[in-house]
């Protein structure tokens, strides 16, 4: 990569939340993603229950734009 490029705000934001994210993680469970304590399947099952988070989270995002525009 060239060692002139900067990147756009949006990309600098979400490489911030990913060193914040990683800063915090290692301090709250004292180990980061190089840890080797876990299986593939140990690895899928923490994806997947991060995901249904996110899936829950994205439905109550969902609902509340949902009820503002019936709102409207």
């Amino acid at each position: 990569m060239d060692n002139q490029f900067k990147p756009d705000s949006i990309v600098q934001a979400v490489v911030d939340r990913f060193l914040t994210r990683a800063e915090f993680g290692k301090a709250k469970y004292g180990t980061d993603l190089d840890r080797q304590d876990l299986s593939l399947l140990d690895w899928i099952q923490h994806a997947q229950e991060e995901m249904h988070d996110s899936i829950l989270y994205l439905e109550r995002i969902k609902q509340e734009l949902l009820k503002q525009q019936a709102d409207k």
